[in-house]
């Protein structure tokens, strides 16, 4: 077997490189769905103000300049990419609780994502979306901005809702570990044989995948929020997502380059095949969309049901492919995407406003919804980069980041 492993000076040893590259690409993919929002053919109207409309919460900027393409980009990137940055999340909960002891993992838990969050919904979250709030008004006023934003329902957090989620998720674990300790090798045990037979190892999670998230769809809608002060999650995900993450955690307790992720195995072999997989599932939903359009006057229930099978198959079958080609293709470290690998953390914090206000600067200028695309996605990862590179050169901040 070709080894995986970080074996350079100053990494860590215990680090997996096709799956720690796999979740930098993913962060730097979360940096493009933002940066392309902004630009895509499916924006609504700007409201009148911050509190007549809440889409300004998810399309914080609205440009004139759209394409299609870019809807294309963030419709497929919707469908799997923070499913598997929660599957691997997950990977390593078991080898970080047996290198550090429950209590240990989970203060360490607390330390790196609950101060962040705080820190990124008090002060990140006003700041992301001021941008909105001077697009909507046609005003830089300070004070009244925060006089709306202190009206809101809710207190506007932005994607960190990923990181406070994962914590939540963490202490799930957690709790599971202390009353059935051998849960996570019962699931892993059951991915044992995943790199021989990986098709079925996707049926089961697609099974479960739609049990957990079909129900919820049909019950509260499939573009629904649930939102208290800075806490928000996607809430027919909810599920979904603990699905994911706490798979992930079983396979890790049996080994991450072993069973399903074996860079040697049956998923990283049929590359190819996963990508043609990936390619009828996200056509199944299209379809699906297409049709529950279509047929305005059918229940709406019963498209929401149709529609999160559908998903729960494209899902997996984009996770799959990704995984695939990580493993397949990636063998040995590289420089530039060690970088991209350890400051992935401070990305996703950092983004959100950098690309809000550079889709913000750009308003007044005609220029193409690509060009503009090109321009936020490129300033606004390379900025996050540098930003997080020098506050980790502080040791108290990289231990958190």
């Amino acid at each position: 077997m070709v080894t995986t492993r970080a074996t350079e000076p100053g990494t860590r040893r215990d680090m997996n490189v096709p799956l720690g590259y796999l979740r930098g690409f993913l962060v730097l993919l979360v940096v493009a769905h933002h940066s392309a929002l902004a630009y895509a053919q499916i924006l609504p109207a700007p409201p009148s103000s911050l509190t007549a409309n809440m889409v300004w919460n998810a399309f914080p900027i609205t440009d004139a300049h759209r394409t299609p393409a870019l809807a294309l980009f963030a419709g497929i990137n919707d469908i799997f990419f923070m499913s598997l940055l929660f599957f691997l999340s997950g990977l390593f909960v078991t080898q970080s609780i047996d290198r550090k002891g429950r209590i240990a993992f989970i203060r360490d838990r607390i330390i790196r994502l609950g101060i962040p969050f705080a820190i990124a919904a008090a002060i990140l979250g006003p700041l992301a979306y001021f941008p909105a709030f001077a697009q909507i008004t046609g005003s830089m006023d300070v004070h009244e901005f925060w006089r709306e934003w202190r009206s809101l329902a809710f207190w506007p957090s932005g994607p960190v809702w990923f990181i406070w989620l994962l914590l939540a998720f963490d202490f799930v674990a957690f709790l599971l570990f202390m009353v059935f300790p051998g849960w996570a090798s019962l699931i892993g045990r059951l991915g044992a044989n995943a790199d021989k037979r990986p098709f079925l190892f996707l049926l089961l999670l697609v099974l479960l995948s739609a049990l957990a998230y079909a129900p919820m769809a049909i019950a509260f809608g499939s573009s629904t929020w649930t939102q208290w002060g800075p806490f928000s999650f996607q809430t027919a995900r909810l599920f979904h997502y603990a699905i994911y993450f706490l798979i992930g955690v079983g396979l890790g307790a049996h080994g991450t380059e072993r069973g399903l992720l074996d860079p040697e195995g049956g998923l990283a072999r049929g590359w190819w095949l996963w990508i043609i997989y990936a390619i009828i599932g996200y056509a199944v939903v299209a379809s699906i969309v297409v049709a529950a359009i279509a047929a305005k006057g059918q229940p709406q229930a019963l498209w929401e049901g149709v529609g999160g099978i559908g998903f729960a198959i494209a899902c997996a079958a984009l996770s799959f492919a990704f995984l695939a080609l990580f493993l397949k293709f990636v063998k040995h470290s590289f420089g530039l995407w060690d970088s991209l690998r350890d400051n992935s953390y401070g990305f996703y914090i950092f983004h959100y406003a950098l690309v809000n206000w550079l889709q913000y600067a750009l308003l007044q200028y005609d220029l193409p919804a690509f060009a503009k695309f090109g321009i936020v996605f490129g300033g606004a990862a390379i900025s996050a980069w540098i930003l997080t590179a020098l506050l980790r050169s502080i040791p108290a901040v990289r231990r958190v980041i």
